[in-house]
Order: structure tokens, then C-alpha cells, then sequence
């Protein structure tokens, strides 16, 4: 009789891994190109090789058995294993990073201050992928990712990284009062809930529906306001370069705190990379610096 092989096949470790970090097959399916079916019968035919099940199958989302649990690490590390192993035999570089932000973020925030981290580390390369939406999770093989949300899921290594305030922008000079603000234009970013009203309701203004136009980047209104069309909302992170530049200005002085927040997510492959690393203790220490001089 042959013997049976000591090791599954990689494809359903490869899935294994992709579905315990989502905790779905829906999500491991769109990570690995696959269908959820395929995803399922995978994992079966892994819970079939090893003589245990690695998930319980709930209503709405899977639960790692105590198998499982104590499988994932091992997987996990295996990977790790084969990626160093193939970068020394290929040469391949160790530094390069991949990275994902959202555009505005990586225009006004990071782009402005990339010259400053190759000065220090001219030897990571960032491949810098921007989403308009709020993503569900990383995207396959980005190491990094800046998240702009209530609180991401905790599929992956996340922290906080700032919270900040938001409020109206506009060109310098631009006729508007609080009294006139409701008869101008007004730009925001969709599906926020630091938005016109929750900032006027904070302001203590009597709010009305006012007409206001919505895009799915902030980089719109932005464009509009200094261009004098108009007011947007904004917070720091995105407008304090332009505000110290004096292409925007803040014209009133109230500013709300903001529900959503900037968060720093890490993959499981991130602290086995020297780029990726140093890149995330860049961006902390950068985010610290600003604070601090704020």
C-alpha cells in the first residue's frame, strides 16, 4: 500500500489560513479568487485529512475549534517559512511593502511626507494601493493598511492611531457667516456620520435640510473649496497641509469631535518584514510628532 503523504496539500492550508482569518468562507473566497463553495469543500476535505473539524459552523459566521485554534500558528508560521525561504533562494526583495490607504489619506497626509521616509529607509520600496470605500478587509498581500472608520473588525492586528476633529473649510476670504452658511454650497464626503447636521447640531445651530453635495472622497470638496466654490468638511489629517499653506482656511472656531477615527492595520506577514515594520513605527511616530506640535 503507498504510504499516505505526512502533509495535506498546500491549496487547503492556503484556504485554512484565508478563512480563520476572516472567520468566513465568504471572505477567504474573495481572498484567494475562489468560490465559496470550492472554500468549503477545501476546508472539508483538510477537517477530513487531519480527523477533526477546525470550524463551528454558526448561523452567521464560523468559530475556530480548539483544533483549529491550535493548528492556525503552525500554518501560519509554515507560510512564513516558505516566503523567507523563497526570497533567499530568489533574491527577491524583503523591503518591498505593500501598502493601503484611502486616496485622500495617501494624497494629503502621506504622499507630502514620503521624500522624508526614504530619506530614512532608501532601501523599502511602497507599492501604495488608495480605496474610496471603506474596504472589508486588506486586500490580499498589502502588509500595511490605514484605515479611515468606526472601529475595523478585528480580523488583523489593529490600533488606534488618531482621533481627530472635524470641521468647515473654504477659501481664504470667502464671504460666509454662520447666518449665511445654510445659503452656500456645501461639499461633504457620503456615509459619514461626521457630517453638515451632527457638526450645526454640536454648533448648537438650528440645522435645516439644507442641500449638499455628497462625493465618495473628500478629495472633491477639498478641490471645490479652494477653488472658492464653496465649503467642505474636513479634519486634520487631511487638511492642516492646506490649511498652513493658507489655500483653505477654518472660518469659524467650533469644531466637533469625529466618531470615526484613523487606525493602523498590520497582516499576519507584516512583523516578518524589516520594510513593513519599519514603515508602521514611521507612521506611529509621525502621527505622534503632529499631535504633539498641534
Amino acid at each position: 500500500m503507498k504510504p499516505r503523504n505526512p502533509l495535506p496539500p498546500l491549496g487547503w492550508l492556503r484556504t485554512f489560513e484565508a478563512a480563520a482569518r476572516h472567520l468566513s468562507f465568504t471572505g477567504a473566497a474573495r481572498d484567494l479568487n475562489m468560490t465559496q463553495s470550492a472554500v468549503s469543500q477545501q476546508i472539508k476535505s483538510l477537517e477530513g485529512y487531519l480527523g477533526q473539524p477546525l470550524f463551528h459552523r454558526r448561523p452567521r459566521a464560523l468559530e475556530l475549534t480548539e483544533a483549529g485554534i491550535t493548528y492556525l500558528p503552525v500554518v501560519r508560521e509554515a507560510f512564513r517559512t516558505l516566503v523567507r525561504g523563497t526570497q533567499a533562494v530568489t533574491g527577491q526583495q524583503e523591503n518591498t511593502v505593500q501598502v493601503q490607504c484611502n486616496i485622500t489619506f495617501s494624497v494629503n497626509w502621506l504622499a507630502p511626507r514620503l521624500p522624508a521616509f526614504r530619506a530614512l529607509h532608501p532601501d523599502v520600496h511602497l507599492n501604495i494601493f488608495t480605496e474610496l470605500w471603506e474596504p472589508r478587509e486588506m486586500a490580499e498581500g498589502a502588509a500595511v493598511e490605514i484605515r479611515y472608520s468606526l472601529r475595523p473588525a478585528d480580523t488583523v492586528r489593529t490600533e488606534l492611531l488618531r482621533s481627530d476633529h472635524y470641521y468647515p473649510v473654504c477659501a481664504p476670504d470667502y464671504p460666509v457667516t454662520l447666518g449665511t452658511l445654510q445659503q452656500q454650497p456645501l461639499y461633504d464626503c457620503s456615509n459619514l456620520l461626521s457630517n453638515w447636521a451632527s457638526w450645526a447640531e454640536d454648533q448648537g445651530l438650528n440645522w435645516e435640510n439644507s442641500p449638499i453635495t455628497y462625493a465618495t472622497t473628500y478629495m472633491v470638496g477639498l478641490s471645490v473649496a479652494m477653488a472658492g466654490g464653496g465649503l467642505c468638511l474636513a479634519h486634520d489629517t487631511i487638511a492642516k497641509r492646506l490649511l498652513d499653506e493658507g489655500r483653505l482656511i477654518a472660518p469659524f472656531e467650533h469644531r466637533a469631535p469625529m466618531p470615526e477615527a484613523y487606525y493602523l492595520l498590520l497582516s499576519p506577514q507584516a512583523e516578518e518584514t524589516p520594510g513593513a515594520v519599519a514603515f508602521a513605527e514611521w507612521i506611529r511616530a509621525e502621527i505622534a510628532a503632529e499631535q504633539h506640535r498641534a
